[in-house]
């Protein structure tokens, strides 16, 4: 059962701009934070940006000031806007959605979607 929908990746020149979107299915029962990770080949998967229920967002330095995070509650949905994307940016895209139960954490992954950026 696929619970988290990713859409939006390609291949873009360096300057160009993305915007992914992930849709977050009924299956899962509730949602605390939304966000989007990546993983680019020999890497190991990091944080790019989070949002909170409640409009907390997190960015990894990186990206700050390029890629803007935002969604909809009741939509279960979540959205990364990349402008000024750079070569460094190319990577597989991960949806993450996560529930917090007290001090426990429960996460569900995407499939991933490329991001490709290239001249």
């Amino acid at each position: 059962q696929v619970q988290l929908v990713e859409s939006g990746g390609g291949l873009v020149q360096p300057g160009g701009s993305l915007r992914l979107s992930c849709a977050a299915s009924r299956s899962i029962f509730s949602i605390d934070v939304m966000g989007w990770y990546r993983q680019a080949p020999g890497k190991q998967r990091e944080l790019v940006a989070t949002l909170t229920t409640g409009g907390t967002t997190n960015y990894a330095d990186s990206v700050k000031g390029r890629f803007t995070i935002s969604g909809d509650n009741a939509k279960r949905t979540v959205n990364l806007q990349m402008n000024s994307l750079k070569p460094e940016d190319t990577a597989l895209y991960y949806c993450n959605a996560r529930r917090i139960v007290g001090v426990l954490l429960y996460d569900y992954w995407g499939q991933g979607t490329q991001v490709t950026v290239s001249s």
